[in-house]
């Protein structure tokens, strides 16, 4: 799965395909809606190869310039019907 940040969100992973994901919602408690069009980013392609600088590169770069960076939060989905599952 591909890390995010600013979204929360309810994980069954015992659900069927296409039902795992649900209850998501923005980190400022707006829901997502799910017959609307968001525009999001990613940090790393899905490709084997992408052009320029690796993102972690460029990720780097930008840390070092900051000197210290503050989360302001961590992003962890909400876990459903896992009790008992040796596997978490």
């Amino acid at each position: 799965m591909v890390r995010l940040g600013g979204l929360d969100y309810q994980l069954d992973p015992l659900a069927k395909s296409g039902k795992r994901i649900s209850e998501m919602q923005l980190d400022n408690g707006v829901k997502l809606e799910a017959a609307k069009k968001y525009t999001v980013s990613g940090w790393a392609t899905v490709n084997s190869v992408a052009a320029g600088e690796p993102i972690w590169d460029t990720v780097a770069t930008y840390l070092k310039s900051q000197k210290t960076v503050t989360l302001k939060k961590v992003n962890t989905p909400k876990l459903v019907n896992i009790a008992g599952n040796p596997g978490i």
